[in-house]
Formats: structure tokens, C-alpha cells, sequence
């Protein structure tokens, strides 16, 4: 019998969201913003009121800040009362009873197992990742769920070794973290009061934005990390854009978007602040495969400079914000 927390079409039929489009810069941001996008667009609510939490965003020494939607931010704006699940029996038998109760659960989990990581950690990494399981059917093997830019289903031996199906007891196998979300008091605002609320997060937000301009604080450790990688390879390198200029660039295309929502929803003039963060979001990713070349050939590469671009647009968007929401 399968469980599901709520009506979807099958995987195959599924669209994702304009966020992940393939024009985009960053078509994939961090594991958990990914799967609210997805969530939040199959329930037919509007992910994009929920960025302004990347405002915040800052250069926190080994990584930048690796946002996430505040739970207090998705139920002012869709009525989504996020909790952690305690993993006491089992992460198949807790998520069992939340989906049998209509709530979706999220989990951390090993993307060794999980297919569309195919070409990179399927079946070749163990990396924990996030995903949101929206159906299980215990007798078939089967899992939905959300993952990345997208809506997916595994079965088979995936399935048994995802959740250790059979295995034998082990006192040392530590569960992952894992949330469920109440929908039983979701709302559905039209898109002029919810800009209106996603108006108040955003400056919320900006209350919290760094007190100094990140971009320049991250500036020499960046050129020495660089310097490090050579050192290391390509393939820490990825690890590394991955913490630090993919969490850069992705938010400030995500405010981008969010500012450009509000402006057409006339609450403000955005347009000088969106455009700057859309400029910062598309100079980290020229950054970022520049600097992935400097690490391959191993030779100087100028990238001081295009750090110093990328801080003009922080402390323009910056200054026109201040502006436009004080």
C-alpha cells in the first residue's frame, strides 16, 4: 500500500519550477533550499516569496553560509509548521506514520543511493544530502521524493540499502537528521498579500545582513584557498566551490528573483538592487569556472580583480537596499 502525503502525478510527468530552469546560473542551489523549491511548487505555492533569507548571507571563515527557508518564515508565508521527527524506530517506520498523517518528512540521507545523482554520487560517494519524501510504498520497495532540481522515484536494492531493509541489527549505525511538515493548516494567499509578507521577511533579513561588506573579507582568503587547491586537485576544489562560491552566487540570483517579484507586485523600486545581485551571481560563476582552471593548470591567474567586481555589486545592492526598505 503506498503512503503519500499528498496527491502527485508520477515522477515523469513532473515540471520543475522556473527557479531551476536551465538558464539559470545556479539551475541548483544547496540540498534543502533545492527541495523547498520543489516541495513548495508541487503544493502550488510560490517558493520565491521565501528567498529574502539569503540576505543574510555571509563569509563565515571555512564556508559561506549555507542558507535555509527560517521555519518561522514558512508558516507566516504558507502555513507550513516544520518540526524535527525523532528517528526512535526507524527512519522507514517514522516516516511511515507522519506520511499516513498527511505530512511530508524531510530527510538527511546517503546519496550513494540515490539515482538522479547519477554521473557523480550514485553508486559512488557516500554524501549526505537532503530529500523530501512525499509517498512510500513499503510491499513494492518504492520511494517519491524530492531531490535537488527535481521530483524522482527509487526501488529495488536502492531502496533496501537506502533503509538498510533486512540488515541486521547495529548498535553503531547512527540515523540521520530528519524533519516533517504539517499541511494541514497550509494556506494559499493570493500573490499580492504574500509579497506583501515576503516585503516584511525581507527586511527582517536585512536587519541581519553582515554588519561588513563580506565579499571583501573573504577576498585574500579566497586567493590563498586557491593557492591551496592547486595543491590538492580538482577534486577538492569542487568541494570547495560548493561551500563557498555556489552558496555565494546562488543566493544573490535567488534575491535577484525575489526583488524582481516584488517589483512587479509594485511594492518598490528594486530594480537597481536585483540587477546588482543578479550581476554579482553571474560574476561567482564566471569566478568560479575561472578559478577551477587556475587550480587544473596549476598556473597565476588574476582573480583578485573579479573579487573586487563581485564586492561592488554586494555594497551596491547593499546601499539601494537600505534606501528602498528603511
Amino acid at each position: 500500500m503506498s503512503l503519500a502525503a499528498f496527491d502527485l502525478p508520477v515522477p515523469s510527468s513532473y515540471t520543475p519550477h522556473a527557479l531551476h530552469a536551465d538558464d539559470r546560473a545556479w539551475a541548483e542551489t544547496n540540498c534543502y533550499v533545492d527541495v523547498w523549491i520543489e516541495l513548495l511548487h508541487a503544493l502550488r505555492l510560490n517558493p520565491v516569496a521565501c528567498m529574502g533569507m539569503a540576505l543574510a548571507n555571509d563569509f563565515d571563515g571555512d564556508q559561506w553560509t549555507f542558507y535555509k527557508p527560517p521555519h518561522e518564515d514558512l508558516f507566516e508565508l504558507y502555513g507550513l509548521d516544520v518540526h524535527e521527527l525523532n528517528v526512535w524506530k526507524s527512519i522507514l517506520t517514522n516516516a511511515s506514520e507522519q506520511l499516513k498523517r498527511g505530512r511530508v518528512v524531510l530527510s538527511e540521507i546517503d546519496s550513494f543511493y540515490l539515482p538522479d545523482t547519477a554521473g557523480t554520487d550514485y553508486r559512488r560517494n557516500h554524501v549526505k544530502t537532503t530529500i523530501a519524501i512525499q509517498s512510500l510504498d513499503l510491499e513494492k520497495q518504492q520511494l517519491r521524493y524530492f531531490h535537488n532540481r527535481s521530483y524522482h522515484q527509487l526501488q529495488g536494492d536502492d531502496f533496501v540499502n537506502l533503509f538498510r531493509v533486512g540488515f541486521p541489527s547495529d548498535p553503531g549505525f547512527m540515523p540521520f537528521f530528519a524533519e516533517f511538515v504539517r499541511l494541514d493548516r497550509m494556506q494559499r494567499l493570493e500573490d499580492a498579500e504574500l509579497a506583501s509578507i515576503a516585503l516584511q521577511l525581507l527586511k527582517k533579513h536585512f536587519v541581519r545582513r553582515p554588519s561588513q561588506n563580506p565579499v571583501l573579507a573573504y577576498r585574500q582568503r579566497f586567493l590563498d584557498d586557491i593557492e591551496a587547491l592547486k595543491l590538492t586537485g580538482i577534486d577538492a576544489y569542487h568541494a570547495y566551490a560548493f561551500s563557498h562560491l555556489r552558496q555565494l552566487g546562488s543566493g544573490a540570483e535567488l534575491l535577484a528573483s525575489q526583488m524582481a517579484w516584488l517589483d512587479a507586485e509594485g511594492l518598490g523600486d528594486f530594480s537597481v538592487a536585483a540587477g546588482d545581485m543578479l550581476s554579482l551571481s553571474n560574476a561567482t560563476k564566471t569566478l568560479l569556472m575561472k578559478a577551477a582552471r587556475a587550480v587544473v593548470i596549476k598556473r597565476p591567474a588574476d582573480l583578485g580583480a573579479m573579487i573586487d567586481e563581485i564586492a561592488e555589486h554586494w555594497q551596491s545592492a547593499m546601499e539601494n537596499l537600505s534606501r528602498e526598505l528603511n
